[in-house]
């Protein structure tokens, strides 16, 4: 399967976009440094929508299992849900100082995953509003987190270079991995659940059996920073994103790098799959959306 840059969006947002989201109904979103979230229709990248209230810029933005309904964090601590559909707020959260970064939801939607500055992960209930639990890994900063598909585990990545895997059902630590030597900006689950994959500023991609917390592959071809890294929905490939302002696609099964583009003129904040994997598009400071298509 090969991808080709195909659609793409000049000057999307005011500033810099740091995260993206692809839903099941076939939209994307994204989030930038102007305090803005907007949703695209993914074929045309016609703007649908444009989603205010943050008072800061956007860190982070994950759409639920539906497709329905986005979450937002922001530096402004509060985090926000979106009826992506009609354009709209459902609920703000103000998170006081728990210091939110990356937001993931659930599986089963019901909940949203947050780390932050204290080094703990939060989980809010989508209905209530609260924050339901907290997972201690008792380390530093946690910049990424990341549920299993299967809903078994959540694995968060700090600015030391840990990677905390849990099991969901009991609450319980079950593994803690000296991953890398830097922070760890990105986290990502394989489709079945299987394997784990963490990107570094340290310039490296890792990959690790998520039962046993072994290291399978480290994979480098980045210059710089990697940003941002995620699966295919077939696993047959993964996508990452870099402060070297490329794109790189990757045969998860050689673990070998298959594509480079060079489609954006500054660094790549986050790259997001549509659910068939025939699509993924990428986000970056130079304000620009590009998709990249299946041949």
């Amino acid at each position: 399967m090969v991808y080709n840059a195909t659609k793409c969006v000049e000057n999307a947002h005011m500033d810099g976009m740091w995260s993206t989201a692809w839903s099941k109904n076939n939209t994307i979103v994204t989030g930038s440094v102007d305090d803005l979230i907007k949703v695209w229709n993914a074929d045309t990248l016609e703007c649908l929508s444009t989603l205010e209230g943050h008072q800061l810029g956007v860190i982070s933005v994950d759409v639920d299992n539906n497709g329905s309904t986005a979450v937002s964090s922001s530096l402004d601590s509060h985090m926000r849900f979106w009826d992506i559909e009609r354009g709209n707020l459902i609920k703000s959260i103000d998170t006081g100082a728990v210091d939110m970064w990356t937001v993931a939801f659930s599986p089963d939607s019901r909940f949203v995953a947050t780390g932050g500055h204290v080094g703990s992960v939060n989980i809010f209930g989508v209905d209530s509003g609260q924050k339901e639990s907290v997972l201690e890994p008792r380390g530093k900063f946690v910049m990424s987190v990341a549920y299993s598909p299967n809903g078994r585990y959540l694995a968060c990545g700090a600015i030391d270079g840990i990677v905390n895997i849990f099991d969901m059902g009991t609450g319980k630590l079950v593994h803690k991995v000296e991953a890398h030597a830097m922070p760890i900006r990105s986290i990502n689950f394989s489709p079945d659940s299987q394997l784990l994959l963490t990107a570094s500023d340290d310039g490296q991609i890792k990959m690790y059996d998520v039962q046993h917390a072994n290291l399978v592959a480290t994979m480098s071809g980045h210059s710089s920073w990697v940003l941002c890294v995620r699966f295919s929905p077939d696993c047959i490939h993964f996508a990452s994103g870099s402060s070297d302002k490329k794109v790189k696609v990757w045969d998860a099964s050689s673990r070998q790098c298959v594509h480079t583009f060079d489609e954006h003129q500054d660094q790549v904040w986050s790259v997001a799959y549509n659910e068939s994997g025939t699509k993924f598009v990428s986000v970056s400071d130079d304000r620009k959306i590009q998709v990249y298509t299946t041949v």
